[in-house]
C-alpha cells in the first residue's frame, strides 16, 4: 500500500490512510516518512472516513470487520482493492511491463526498473521490495517510483486472481511453482496472462513454464535461461559470495556481464530483465549497463553485517523455492552455514 499511496499522491491525488501496525505502536519510520510527503496518517477507527466523496482503498489484509470500512458503508463511499487500483493506473499506461511468476517478482520489477531509470527512459515503478538503488535520505522507502516516461513497469500477483486484471504490452514470467493456489489455476491465470500481451518474456529452464509457453507459440515471445534452447542466455557461469559473472548469449552475440548480487536465480531474473528491456527497444550494451550496477533489493540476501568473521544475511524467502535459492547461494560462501527461519519458530512456539 505504501508504494501505490505515493504513486497516486504523485499524480495529484489527496491521499490519507491507517495501519493497524500504527495503532499497535510498530513501524513508526515509514509512518513519519509518509506524515513528511503530506499523507494523514489515523488510527484505523473511521476517524479517516469524513465524506462520501472518499474512495476507500483496502488491501487484502483488511477485513469487513475493520472500522474504516463500517465506516465507509455508512457513508456510501466508493471502494476498490489495492490491485484495481494498481491495475487501473497500469492499464492507462503508454506502455507497460507486468512482472508475474511465483518467485522472483520483486527483484525483476526493480531490475527492469533500474535498467529503464539509467537509460533515461523515466519510468514508472511499482514492487513490493525497497530498491537499494533508489534509496536516498528523502526516500528511505524506495518500493515505488514515479517518473514522467511512458513506461509502467510493475509486479502483480496471481495469489489472489488480480494479476487478470492487467493488460501489459510486456508479461515477464519467471515461473510456476505450487505457493497460493492449484497448478490449474496457475496454468489459467499465467496463460492468459501472457497470452494477452504484445511481447511474453518466459523461463526456458522451468518445466512448468516450458509445458505452458511452448505449445501456445506466442508471437514475439522471447525465452531466457541457462539451456541452449533459451533465447537469452547464461553461459560460463562463475558465482561468488556477493556476486557473479557470466557470458550473455543472444543470438551471434557473446558479451561479458558481472552482477553485484549473488545466485544462480539472481542471474536467472537478470536475463529476463535484460529481455525485457530489449523489448523496450534499450540497447543491449545499456541493458548490461544498467544491469551491473543494480544493488538489488532489501532483505533480499541483504548483507546485515559482519564481526567476528561470521557474515549475518537477511533474507526474505518464504517458501520452498526461494528458500531453496538462498540456500544454493549461500553455498559460495566458505565456511559453516546457520540457517533459521522465523516462520517455522514461529510455528513450533505454538
Amino acid at each position: 500500500m505504501l508504494p501505490l499511496a505515493n504513486i497516486v499522491r504523485d499524480g495529484g491525488a489527496q491521499v490519507a490512510g491507517s495501519d493497524r501496525a500504527l495503532d499497535q505502536g510498530r513501524l513508526a519510520p515509514k509512518f513519519e516518512w509518509l506524515k513528511s510527503l503530506g499523507i494523514d496518517i489515523f488510527a484505523q477507527d473511521g476517524s479517516g472516513l469524513t465524506s462520501g466523496d472518499q474512495i476507500l482503498i483496502a488491501s487484502a489484509a483488511v477485513e469487513d470487520s475493520v472500522p474504516d470500512v463500517a465506516k465507509a458503508k455508512e457513508l456510501g463511499c466508493a471502494r476498490m482493492t489495492r490491485a484495481e487500483l494498481l491495475a487501473e493506473l497500469f492499464n492507462a499506461s503508454t506502455r507497460s511491463v507486468a512482472v508475474g511468476g511465483t518467485s522472483g517478482k520483486s527483484t525483476v520489477t526493480g531490475m527492469i526498473g533500474w535498467i529503464l531509470t539509467d537509460a533515461g527512459l523515466d519510468p514508472t515503478i511499482m514492487n513490493g521490495g525497497v530498491r537499494k538503488n533508489f534509496v536516498s535520505a528523502d526516500t528511505p522507502f524506495a518500493s515505488a517510483r514515479v517518473g514522467h516516461g511512458d513506461v509502467f513497469v510493475s509486479e502483480v500477483d496471481e495469489s489472489d486472481g488480480s494479476i487478470a486484471l492487467f493488460q501489459p504490452e510486456i508479461a515477464v514470467l519467471n515461473n510456476i511453482s505450487l505457493d497460493h493456489k492449484s497448478l490449474d489455476e496457475l496454468r489459467a491465470l499465467f496463460g492468459d496472462f501472457t497470452r494477452k500481451a504484445k511481447h511474453a518474456i518466459w523461463n526456458a529452464d522451468d518445466i512448468e513454464s516450458v509445458a505452458l509457453l511452448a505449445p501456445m507459440a506466442l508471437p514475439d515471445a522471447v525465452s531466457f535461461g541457462f539451456t541452449d534452447r533459451a533465447d537469452v542466455r547464461a553461459v560460463d557461469v562463475v558465482e561468488m559470495p556477493l556476486g557473479s559473472h557470466f557470458t550473455l548469449l543472444v543470438k551471434d552475440e557473446r558479451l561479458p556481464v558481472t552482477l553485484q548480487v549473488p545466485g544462480r536465480h539472481n542471474i536467472s531474473n537478470a536475463l529476463a530483465a535484460i529481455a525485457a528491456a530489449q523489448a523496450l527497444g534499450v540497447p543491449m550494451a545499456q541493458a548490461i549497463h544498467g544491469i551491473e550496477r543494480f544493488a538489488g533489493l532489501a532483505r533480499r540476501f541483504d548483507i546485515v553485517g559482519i564481526a567476528g568473521g561470521i557474515t549475518v544475511i537477511d533474507d526474505f524467502g518464504h517458501n520452498p523455492d526461494k528458500t531453496a535459492a538462498t540456500l544454493a547461494t549461500l553455498k559460495a560462501f566458505p565456511g559453516r552455514i546457520i540457517a533459521f527461519s522465523s516462520r517455522m519458530a514461529m510455528a513450533r512456539s505454538g
